[in-house]
């Protein structure tokens, strides 16, 4: 896989990702978010397992412990900034709180920084208008900022960066599909823990319908097994930095979709300048980084 191919994936993952708005609105409210992410997170490992046992069995004895451990640390990552996530976006609307995860663009550069590695300029150039993008966005509702709130998803996005980069190395490492039916196995575990101990009823407490059930097993094919395991495979090409900016694109995702959805599907969005704007330069950070400048340069010397 190139880096064309590689940004190629990234995108169609991030477009999948964005459809979970649409997805989770056909969940009722009472089923809370753990219970999803255990049940799909379960669903979808338990279909790489039964697809790829003899690949994966391969990868665990050749990996062993460090695989294991590795698959942990991931998963434990993913839930950690999951959970800041569904607590910090509480105190936001949709496009706002969506704005604001993006702030991971700006932050894995830093930690890469900070961690001796080489970032290159237009990485930097890309995070700058991306996060152009999001305090663009913020204006004419700066007023109603949640303080608590953006501590929270700003902690949330430190958090995933770091699980970016780990993700990054590990799928240079290791088998893609075994790390990816690794981290769904582990997050299925954690989530169903912790939904244990605030719904100890699990399973009996949800009003089970043929939507509920759909909706589930979509969830856990389309962007559990699939999305997820694309997205791992792409990340042995990618750079940490280049597939952040690209998953940044899933708020021009979740606008359209905001926009065009009717209202009994998902919560209607009605973009102000800013958020066009804002949409704008997310946009341009994406193609900046995309884009090999240099390189077109020296073919049209």
């Amino acid at each position: 896989m190139n880096k064309l191919q590689a940004n190629l994936c990234l995108m169609c993952v991030t477009l999948l990702w964005s459809t979970e708005v649409i997805i989770f609105a056909c969940i009722p409210d009472s089923v809370v978010p753990f219970a999803t992410t255990a049940i799909t997170s379960l669903i979808g490992g338990l279909l790489l397992f039964l697809c790829f046992f003899k690949r994966i069995k391969a990868a665990l004895k050749n990996g062993g412990k460090k695989l294991l451990l590795t698959g942990l640390l991931l998963s434990v990552l993913n839930c950690g900034y999951n959970v800041l996530y569904q607590y910090g976006l509480k105190e936001f609307d949709v496009s706002t709180g969506a704005f604001t995860i993006s702030m991971t663009v700006v932050i894995l550069p830093v930690i890469l920084m900070m961690r001796k590695q080489n970032v290159d300029r237009k990485t930097w150039i890309s995070a700058i208008l991306v996060l152009v993008g999001i305090v663009v966005s913020y204006c004419g509702r700066i007023g109603s900022l949640s303080i608590p709130g953006l501590l929270i998803l700003i902690g949330g996005c430190i958090i995933r960066a770091i699980y970016i980069i780990k993700l990054n190395e590990a799928a240079r490492e290791y088998d893609p599909v075994s790390i990816s039916a690794l981290i769904s196995a582990f997050v299925g575990v954690i989530s169903f823990v912790i939904w244990f101990v605030i719904q100890p009823a699990t399973f009996a407490a949800i009003e089970w319908n043929s939507q509920i059930i759909a909706s589930l097993f979509i969830h856990a094919y389309f962007i559990v097994m699939f999305a997820q395991t694309i997205n791992i495979f792409a990340q042995r090409t990618a750079t940490p930095a280049a597939a952040t900016i690209i998953y940044s694109l899933e708020i021009i995702f979740s606008l359209i979709w905001g926009m065009t959805m009717p209202s009994s599907i998902v919560t209607p969005v009605t973009p102000d300048v800013f958020m066009i704007i804002g949409a704008a330069f997310i946009v341009l950070g994406n193609l900046s980084e995309i884009i090999d400048v240099k390189r077109k340069a020296v073919r049209r010397s």
